[in-house]
């Protein structure tokens, strides 16, 4: 399971280091590869390639026709690229992918169980002040009573 904020630069090339910890799930439980798309937030979703292949599948069995299939397709999977982790633990953004993200220079690694966000700095504070201001809503008091009933 991936865990943990972590904060990188990227550099000239549209590099940054993937953060050491993360590093050792990735390779411990999958291989080097990350697919990396855009995210419906203001950031970057970086899967294992054997997560992404599983979000393939269950999506490929739905309706291509309908609505919500069909903006995920566009948004989502369109738009993933194959990033590999390199020897030295960098991994290169393609230039449309920081864009969407507005990676510039500081940027957050966060980890999300299954999957890894990839923030701006500043988007990643704007996000983090969003969800404690939700933190009390009845949908998060209603996954953590199904959490504590596990």
């Amino acid at each position: 399971m991936f865990r943990g904020v972590y904060e990188h630069q990227v550099d000239a090339k549209g590099r940054t280091s993937f953060p050491a910890k993360l590093r050792e799930t990735l390779l411990g439980a999958y291989d080097e590869r990350l697919i990396v798309t855009t995210a419906l937030d203001p950031c970057l979703h970086c899967y294992p390639v054997r997560e992404w292949e599983m979000l393939e599948a269950a999506l490929a069995k739905r309706n291509p026709m309908e609505p919500g299939v069909k903006t995920l397709m566009r948004l989502y999977v369109a738009s993933a690229q194959e990033c590999p982790v390199d020897k030295l633990g960098r991994v290169l953004i393609p230039p449309t992918l920081r864009s969407h993200a507005k990676l510039v220079k500081d940027v957050v690694w966060a980890g999300m169980v299954k999957v890894i966000e990839l923030w701006s700095k500043d988007g990643w504070a704007a996000a983090q002040e969003q969800a404690r201001g939700e933190a009390d809503s009845a949908d998060v008091m209603r996954v953590l009573t199904e959490l504590r009933q596990l």
